[in-house]
C-alpha cells in the first residue's frame, strides 16, 4: 500500500473530519497526528524527520492509504514527490476561523508540554513543537499577524507547486461532492463527518480538559 491522498493543509482546517471521510471512502487507514499519539512505533520516524534526517516514507506510512494533518503536512513537498501518483488536498478555512481554532487548541497544548508527566505524550508534544512552533512558525505562534502570514504562504506555495490537475483546494464545509469528484469516487449516502471541535480536541490530546 502507498499513499493515494496527501493533505498539505495545516492542522485545524478540518483534518480530523477529512481523515474520517477518506476512511469512509475506502482510502484509509488515514494517518493523522492522532495516529502518532496512539502508536508509539510512529514517533521515532517523526523525531528523525524533525531533525532533518532522511526517513523511509514507505516505512512511515506502512498500512496507511492517505495522510492528513501535522506531522505529515509539514512534509507535503517530499511526500508529493515520493508518491507521484497521489492526489494532493489543500484543506483551508477562513483565516480568522483557523486562527481562533489553532490559538485555542494546538498553540495552547504545546505551551504546556513541560507540564505533561507521562513520557510518551510529552515526547510527542516535543516533536510536534519542533515541527509546528519552531519550523513552521519560526518559533512565533502567539502573534496572530505572523501566524496568518504563514498560513497564507502555505496556501500559495502549494498552489504554485502542485499542478491544478493533481490538486483540490478544499473546505470541509463543502461536504462530499467536491472531494468525491476529485477522487472519482461516488458520493456516499450519508452526512459528511463533522468532528474535532475544541472540546473534542482537548478530550483526545489534553487528557479531557482545556487549560485554564
Amino acid at each position: 500500500m502507498s499513499l493515494s491522498v496527501i493533505n498539505a493543509g495545516f492542522g485545524r482546517t478540518g483534518t480530523m473530519s477529512i481523515k474520517i471521510a477518506l476512511e469512509k471512502l475506502g482510502l484509509g487507514p488515514c494517518h493523522h497526528m492522532e495516529e502518532v499519539v496512539k502508536n508509539p512505533s510512529q514517533l521515532p520516524y517523526w523525531q528523525k524527520a524533525a531533525k532533518g534526517e532522511q526517513v523511509n516514507w514507505d516505512d512511515v506510512f506502512a498500512g496507511y492509504g492517505s495522510a492528513v494533518d501535522w506531522p505529515s503536512a509539514h512534509y507535503w513537498r517530499e511526500l508529493a514527490d515520493y508518491y507521484p501518483d497521489a492526489k494532493v488536498l489543500l484543506s483551508v478555512r477562513p483565516a480568522d476561523q483557523w486562527w481562533n481554532s489553532f490559538s485555542g487548541t494546538i498553540q495552547e497544548l504545546l505551551k504546556i508540554r513541560d507540564q505533561v508527566e507521562d513520557e510518551y505524550p510529552r515526547s510527542v508534544m516535543y516533536m510536534a513543537d519542533e515541527i509546528i512552533t519552531q519550523q513552521t512558525f519560526s518559533k512565533i505562534t502567539d502573534d496572530m499577524d505572523h501566524a496568518l502570514k504563514v498560513f497564507a504562504r502555505r496556501i500559495e506555495e502549494v498552489k504554485q507547486t502542485i499542478p491544478e490537475s493533481r490538486l483540490l483546494i478544499y473546505q470541509v464545509s463543502e461536504g462530499w461532492e467536491p472531494l468525491c469528484n476529485f477522487l472519482d469516487i461516488p458520493v456516499p449516502d450519508e452526512d459528511f463527518p463533522r468532528t474535532n471541535s475544541k472540546k473534542e480536541f482537548w478530550e483526545v490530546f489534553g487528557g479531557g480538559s482545556e487549560p485554564s
